[in-house]
């Protein structure tokens, strides 16, 4: 340990933050330690009507109650004795009756661009009369939460004081991070805290479970496949294991696209699977609010299922409606061969290498909301990750990456039978390819491992040890005109200028070596892009801006003479907690103008 790694009046604890789309964890290492050994922490929360447990997860739901509709004083916690609203298990459960009043997913809608993620738009398509909040706010609640849960339990070492880690998918882009950053900040988390991707964070885990046999299970050449899959989001990451200086050092080289799809559509399949049955045998109808209440039932119904392998079914109860079940309830059962016929053959397809997800074809309307995936093949997801081109194959004439390993994360690879089937499935390929077995890496609990990997790697960056290489998941680019001689009808080109590329480190700063002419002093529009595929663009190349995923624009005026052009250098940087700054500088005078992500809805 660095001499100056501890310090008995800085930080005591390195504190790792999964703020998961399903469930939130939180675990901690004391820094007064050399080895990392991050631990949970439980969390307390409601569970039932002035009933407070602690748990080693805090489910990601809040529940907004209705005047009059609890008890007084049932959902206070040792640190909020009024308690208006209820966020972990008991807001999931009671939100299965009462789905109205239910916000869940909100990590997913903090990521969705093209709704005002400031603004007080959940439960999404709720009645009138149910307060509304923000995909910002809610995320802040959960972090509040941990926060004030930490607290509780360590008053003399505040949370704000600590070492914090907070976890973010590879797929996340500059604005989601920055949101989920203020979200922090909202909560009262350190202004020190840094980002980390989920799939670092569950390897992370593994080598501090593995210590330093680690190097024994690897080996340079390898490339670790990292398959998470989630209660909302699908994610994949690709880390390579290279040597420095004779020691193994660890690569993070290519992420996947943010995918919104997982266990959530796992129950909304298994909902619509016994609907379908109870409307055939039963002559059964379901409305849309049932439907709700369905889909969180059979959540309960598939975790049970998988968690007691030896269950053949599990008992659901819904809350009825309509006239001629007026008091009454529907009860049915979820069984395990149901379960494991929609979960293998609908999300985990035996397609070959060569599959690709389907694009169907779309309606000219649609209603608002999240953009979920379109299809539900997660192995079909994962045959075009791995056959992106421009990915290093690892052998003459393959046709994809091969990945040597495979390290399962989130909460649906708990299920022998999914990693099972995901194994069989890309053995075949591998074989069909003319490579090799895939090794498991074995050892971590999908559930916990976020937060424990962000917690190692929390103590590491203060004591020193074990560090994936990896910087920004994403190139990005700022779009421009071309110059051109004006033509009726034809608008100006617009190019895409690189201005960070993939992988750029924390702490680094890149700058255009030409100058570009900025418009200051009237209203003008700037366009930003991205793209997780293109690994090879460097500062200041151009490419077509069509090949590219947009950000949201920047529409604003910029402090000048108006009608001015400014000739002007774009800077980049990699902030050291892991977002992405933008600043156009006029050399002779130095005047920086900073160019922000728009998290506004046009």
């Amino acid at each position: 340990m660095s001499d100056d790694a501890f310090d008995p009046d800085g930080p005591t604890h390195a504190v790792g933050i999964d703020l998961g789309t399903t469930n939130c964890a939180l675990a901690a290492s004391p820094l007064s330690r050399e080895l990392p050994e991050p631990a949970p922490f439980m969390v307390p929360q409601v569970v039932a009507p002035s009933e407070v447990q602690a748990e080693a997860l805090l489910p990601s739901f809040l529940y907004l109650p209705a005047a009059g509709e609890l008890p007084e004083g049932a959902l206070t916690l040792p640190w909020d004795p009024i308690g208006r609203s209820a966020v972990g298990r008991f807001a999931r459960e009671r939100g299965a009756s009462t789905p109205a009043r239910l916000i869940g997913s909100a990590k997913s809608w903090l990521s969705h661009a093209r709704v005002d993620r400031r603004g007080d738009i959940l439960p999404w398509n709720a009645p009138a009369d149910v307060p509304k909040v923000s995909p910002l706010d809610a995320s802040a609640r959960y972090l509040d939460h941990l926060r004030a849960a930490w607290d509780e339990a360590w008053p003399d070492h505040p949370l704000d004081e600590q070492e914090v880690v907070l976890t973010v998918p590879a797929s996340f882009d500059a604005v989601a991070r920055e949101l989920t950053v203020e979200a922090a900040m909202h909560a009262g988390l350190p202004p020190t805290l840094r980002l980390l991707e989920e799939p670092q964070a569950a390897l992370y885990a593994w080598l501090a479970d593995r210590g330093p046999a680690w190097r024994k299970e690897v080996a340079v050449g390898d490339v670790i496949l990292v398959c998470d899959i989630g209660g909302g989001t699908t994610d994949f990451s690709l880390i390579a294991v290279r040597e420095d200086g004779g020691t193994l050092t660890l690569e993070r080289i290519a992420v996947g696209d943010h995918i919104l799809l997982g266990g959530d559509n796992m129950d909304l399949a298994l909902a619509y699977t016994v609907k379908n049955r109870l409307q055939r045998d039963e002559g059964r109808a379901l409305d849309d609010w049932q439907m709700r209440g369905l889909t969180h039932a059979c959540r309960q119904a598939k975790e049970a299922l998988l968690s007691e392998p030896g269950r053949d079914e599990f008992p659901i109860a819904i809350a009825s409606r309509g006239r001629k079940l007026i008091g009454g309830t529907i009860r049915t059962a979820l069984t395990r061969a149901e379960m494991q016929a929609v979960l293998l053959d609908g999300f985990f397809p035996k397609v070959g290498s060569e599959a690709r997800p389907a694009q169907r074809r779309r309606m000219g309307l649609t209603t608002l909301g999240l953009p979920y995936a379109q299809d539900a093949g997660i192995t079909r997801h994962l045959a075009a990750f791995l056959g992106r081109p421009g990915l290093n194959r690892r052998g003459e004439g393959h046709t994809f990456v091969h990945p040597s390993a495979i390290l399962f994360n989130g909460g649906v690879t708990r299920a022998p039978v999914v990693r099972q089937r995901i194994l069989d499935i890309l053995g075949g390929w591998l074989e069909a390819d003319g490579g090799q077995p895939v090794t498991v890496l074995e050892g971590i609990n999908p559930e916990q491992a976020v937060s424990r990997g962000a917690a190692y790697y929390a103590h590491v960056r203060k004591a020193g040890g074990v560090r994936i290489k990896g910087g920004t998941a994403r190139a990005y680019y700022v779009g421009f005109e071309r110059a051109e001689l004006a033509v009726p009808g034809i608008p100006p080109q617009v190019d895409a200028l690189c201005i960070a590329p993939f992988g750029m480190e924390e702490g680094s700063e890149a700058g255009l070596p030409e100058p570009l002419g900025l418009y200051v002093g009237e209203p003008a529009a700037f366009r930003f892009f991205c793209s997780s595929e293109r690994r090879e663009d460097a500062v200041g190349a151009v490419v077509d801006p069509d090949t590219l995923e947009e950000l949201a624009p920047i529409e604003t005026t910029l402090e000048g003479e108006a009608g001015g052009v400014v000739p002007v250098k774009l800077h980049a940087r990699v902030t050291e907690i892991g977002t992405l700054e933008l600043a156009a500088v006029e050399e002779e005078s130095g005047q920086r103008w900073k160019l922000s992500f728009d998290v506004r809805v046009e």
